[in-house]
């Protein structure tokens, strides 16, 4: 039987996560990894500014959180913004086949590069997404620029 995917209420896992992460006191991105029957494997948020690491972001907790997986090339990235180049590596170092974006407006990150790479990349140009990370951006705009390499 091929079960239809919902990726909106698999986003809505990733904005859960967003929203804890601002809640905490830190960016609000929030990750989630599905398998392709859409079973939640893994979710996690942006944690850099609560631990101070600067390799905790959504997507990499998420794939932490998710554990060991034999193949990723099933697996479902679903992220409430386009991940950046370290998240993209992320995607492409282990095959991730899918990338489910809930806004690139606030930042497109490498969403190109995968698509140019074989990885299926959806926008649902989310309004509370771009919303929630603009908001955040105008309030703490040397966070976020820390956050994706920016001086």
């Amino acid at each position: 039987m091929n079960k239809t995917l919902d990726y909106k209420a698999m986003l809505e896992v990733a904005i859960e996560e967003a929203r804890k992460g601002l809640e905490e006191g830190g960016i609000p991105i929030g990750a989630a990894l599905f398998d392709k029957a859409g079973n939640l494997l893994g979710r996690g948020h942006n944690r850099r500014v609560q631990e101070n690491d600067a390799s905790v972001h959504g997507e990499t907790d998420a794939f932490r959180k998710a554990g060991r997986q034999t193949s990723y090339r099933d697996k479902i990235m679903v992220t409430t913004l386009a991940p950046c180049w370290y998240c993209s590596g992320l995607v492409r170092q282990f095959k991730i086949g899918t990338v489910v974006v809930g806004e690139a407006e606030n930042f497109d990150g490498g969403i190109e590069w995968l698509r140019e790479n074989g990885v299926e990349v959806i926008n649902l140009n989310s309004p509370e997404c771009i919303e929630m990370l603009s908001d955040y951006i105008a309030k703490n705009p040397e966070i976020w620029n820390e956050d994706i390499g920016e001086d």
